[in-house]
Order: C-alpha cells, then sequence, then structure tokens
C-alpha cells in the first residue's frame, strides 16, 4: 500500500456525540486526489466513544490508552502510528465544511516550506471564530490581561494582541502562531520538533510547537480555502478549563523566557485573576463568561507553578518514517 498523503490525527475524551459526528463528515469531505488515513487517539473514555468509533468506523486507526494523556502527548502517540506525508491535528468539536483536507494538502504542496499550515475556524453561522491563529505571548498582552485593558477595549489589537482581533482571514497570509484545532505540519518538521512537548496536558502546547517551529525557519501560514465549524469552540469558559489556560500559559513563558521576564509575567497572570476576583467579590459581578474567577484564585499556587515535568519518549522522524 502506498504512503498517504496526509494522517489526520483527532485526540478524543469522552466525546461520543461529537467524535461520530466529525468523523462522518471528516470521512464525506475526503476527495480522490488526495489520500488520507485517519487516527484517533482515545483518552480512556468512559462514554463508550471508543467502542463506538470501532464500530462505526473500522477504517480508524484507533488507538486506545488506558488514561488522559492530554492533547499534545494524545498526538504524539497517534503519530507515531501513522505514516502520511503530513500530519493533520483536528479537534473532534469540528466538521469540514467542503474539503479542508484536500484545501490544506494542495495548498502545502503547492506553497512548501512554511512547514505549518492553517484555515479557518468557523461559528456554526459562518463567521469565524478567531481561534485557528494567534499571536505570541509577550509581556504588554499579559499586561493587558492583568491590566484589565484586554477586557475593557476587547476588539482592540493594542490591547489584546494574542487574539489577533480584526485579524484578516480571509485571505492568505502568514501568522505567528497556529491552534491546535485544525493543523497541519510537515512530517520532517514534526519529527525535528519532536513532536508536541509532553509537558502540556492542555492548552499552549500549539503556541510552544509554533515558537520552536519558527525557530527552525517555519512560517506558519492560513489559507482561508481551508474551513470547518467548531462547534464547540472557545469552550473555556468554566473555572476548571481556565486554570488549564493559565497553566499552559505559565508553563510556556517558564519555558521560553528569561527567569525574570517569566517570573513578571506569571505575576501578572496572578494579578489579572486577583483583579477579576476582587471585581466579583466587591462589585458583585456576574460570572465573566461563565467563570468563577474566585475559584480561580484560590488555585493560584498551582496554576502558577506550571505543568510539570513529563518523562515520554518524543517522536523523531525515523521512528514516524514507515516501515519498508
Amino acid at each position: 500500500m502506498s504512503r498517504p498523503d496526509v494522517s489526520v490525527v483527532i485526540v478524543s475524551y469522552n466525546t461520543s456525540q461529537l467524535i461520530v459526528r466529525c468523523l462522518t463528515e471528516l470521512y464525506a469531505s475526503l476527495t480522490p486526489d488526495v489520500t488520507a488515513e485517519v487516527v484517533v487517539v482515545d483518552n480512556a473514555s468512559t462514554d463508550g466513544s471508543a467502542d463506538t468509533i470501532a464500530d462505526r468506523f473500522p477504517q480508524v486507526r484507533l488507538v486506545r490508552l488506558t488514561e488522559n494523556v492530554g492533547f499534545g502527548r494524545g498526538i504524539n502517540r497517534g503519530a507515531a502510528v501513522s505514516t502520511g506525508r503530513y500530519l493533520l491535528c483536528l479537534n473532534p468539536d469540528t466538521v469540514p465544511v467542503g474539503h479542508p483536507v484536500t484545501e490544506l494538502v494542495t495548498f502545502a504542496d503547492r506553497h512548501p516550506g512554511h512547514g505549518l499550515y492553517t484555515g479557518r475556524t468557523l461559528h456554526p453561522d459562518g463567521t469565524d471564530d478567531n481561534y485557528s491563529c494567534w499571536g505570541m505571548p509577550t509581556v504588554w498582552s499579559i499586561f493587558g490581561f492583568a491590566s484589565g485593558l484586554s477586557t475593557a477595549f476587547r476588539g482592540r489589537a493594542w490591547a489584546d494582541p494574542e487574539a489577533l482581533p480584526g485579524y484578516d482571514r480571509k485571505s492568505v497570509r502568514e501568522v505567528p502562531a497556529l491552534s491546535g484545532c485544525m493543523l497541519l505540519i510537515e512530517r520532517d518538521l514534526f519529527g525535528r520538533l519532536g513532536g508536541f512537548d509532553p509537558q502540556y496536558f492542555l492548552y499552549s502546547e500549539d503556541i510552544d510547537l509554533s515558537t520552536r517551529a519558527r525557530a527552525l525557519g517555519a512560517r506558519p501560514v492560513l489559507t482561508p480555502t481551508a474551513q470547518v465549524v467548531h462547534l464547540v469552540g472557545a469552550s473555556s469558559s468554566s473555572e476548571g478549563q481556565r486554570i488549564r489556560i493559565l497553566r499552559g500559559k505559565a508553563t510556556y513563558v517558564r519555558r521560553h523566557w528569561s527567569p525574570l521576564r517569566a517570573w513578571t509575567a506569571v505575576r501578572l497572570l496572578v494579578a489579572g485573576v486577583g483583579l477579576r476576583a476582587v471585581g466579583k467579590t466587591l462589585l458583585g459581578r456576574d460570572r465573566s463568561r461563565g467563570v468563577d474567577w474566585i475559584e480561580v484564585w484560590r488555585s493560584r499556587r498551582d496554576w502558577a507553578a506550571g505543568y510539570p515535568p513529563v518523562e515520554e519518549d518524543r517522536p523523531t522522524t525515523e521512528r514516524l518514517e514507515p516501515a519498508g
């Protein structure tokens, strides 16, 4: 059997209904001019989704894990058993619009050298949800969160540069960093990077990957013809998910910034959470987008420390090449 053009790797955790719809629409969207294999890594789901996938989609290469290892490590596990020239990370809460796999692979073949590729992630009404690409974290962007500027002046690039407000996602353009929601990466580059950093359980692992890829000369790019509807989208409204976002960001700055700069960034993150917790306590404001900031504040020692180191083999180019 010849090597497929792309390996679509989906990490699933208790997403039974979402993953069935995603896989159904994904297979319907594939075209014969781009060959694809689909790998689903089940993170020890308890909702029967792995059995459902095995029963309804026998063509899927299913990897059942005995523990939830998070997103990045899950992708690494899926990459290790796949053989495509490209890897496409895809969320289980996405639904293809048109033929996004073909669009991404075709664009990448025609524009080699970028290394990482994405498209548009949309709301169900067809508008951009603005989560397919991001700006790189800076002390200023974290200060915007700490001071409340990013909330008070939402949609202003100077106040919330990481969100890239006003960024044109309807034309081809290079972007600072890509979201793991829909991320195509060249197989060789993934191997050179050692895959996703396993220290991240969830959130910021895609920013970390983009940062390390750029250091090797990659130029992440967005093509608007590749589109998916992101059904859940910014589902980080609960305090538990917000804590993971902050923990991921604390991990990122500690991994990539100088000790003083990272210390400053973490203190600013703590200050930003404190500001929102005080607003809730003193002003009696309702929860911001469903987040209980008081609970996030109480957990600050845990998330400010970042994720603990994880010992795990990282993918290499040699391990990822198909046998023979």
